[in-house]
C-alpha cells in the first residue's frame, strides 16, 4: 500500500515539474514575440517626428491618414480573398464526400419481437398487443363435397364420347 502512495506522489511530483517547464517556455515565448514586435515596429513604423509648426503636423496627419487608408484597403482585399478560399475548400469538401460516401456501418441482427418493437419505437406508454389472432371470429370450415363422377369403366365413358359424336355428325 504504501507503494503505491509513493508511486502516486511522484507521479503527482513529476507532473507538477513537467507543468512548471512548460510554464517557463510559455513565458519565454511570450517575451520572443514581445521583442520581435518590437524589432518588427522599430524597423517598419519609425517614431514620427512631431516637432515643427501646425503646418507640417497637418500634413504628418494626412500622410499617415493616407497610409492607414491604404492598410484598410489591402485588409478588405485580403479578408475577402480568405472567404473565397474557405467558400471553396467547403465546396471541395462537400465533392468530396459526394465521390466517397457516406458509409454505413453493418446492422447488426436483434431478436425483437414485434411488440418489444412498438414498445421501443412508440414509447413505454402505449402498450400495444401484437397479438391479431386473438380479436378474429372463430369461422369453422365447412368441407364442400363435389359431386365427382363416380369412377367407373374407362371404356364406357369412351362409348357414351362415341354417341356423341355420332350424333354431331349426324345432323
Amino acid at each position: 500500500m504504501s507503494e503505491k502512495k509513493m508511486t502516486s506522489s511522484r507521479r503527482h511530483h513529476l507532473k507538477s515539474l513537467v507543468l512548471q517547464v512548460a510554464q517557463t517556455w510559455l513565458e519565454k515565448e511570450k517575451k520572443e514575440r514581445a521583442e520581435a514586435k518590437e524589432a518588427y515596429m522599430a524597423e517598419n513604423c519609425p517614431a514620427p517626428d512631431t516637432s515643427g509648426d501646425q503646418a507640417t503636423l497637418m500634413e504628418l496627419c494626412k500622410k499617415i491618414h493616407a497610409a492607414l487608408d491604404k492598410i484598410d484597403e489591402e485588409r478588405y482585399d485580403i479578408e475577402a480573398k480568405v472567404q473565397k478560399a474557405d467558400k471553396e475548400i467547403e465546396e471541395l469538401k462537400i465533392k468530396v464526400v459526394d465521390l466517397v460516401g457516406v458509409k454505413k456501418p453493418a446492422l447488426k441482427k436483434v431478436r425483437m419481437s414485434a411488440d418489444a418493437m412498438l414498445k421501443a419505437l412508440l414509447g413505454s406508454k402505449h402498450t400495444v398487443n401484437m397479438d391479431l389472432r386473438a380479436n378474429l371470429k372463430q369461422v369453422k370450415k365447412e368441407v364442400k363435397e363435389e359431386p365427382g363422377e363416380a369412377v367407373g369403366d374407362w371404356r364406357k365413358n369412351i362409348e357414351d364420347k362415341a354417341d356423341r359424336k355420332k350424333m354431331f355428325e349426324s345432323s
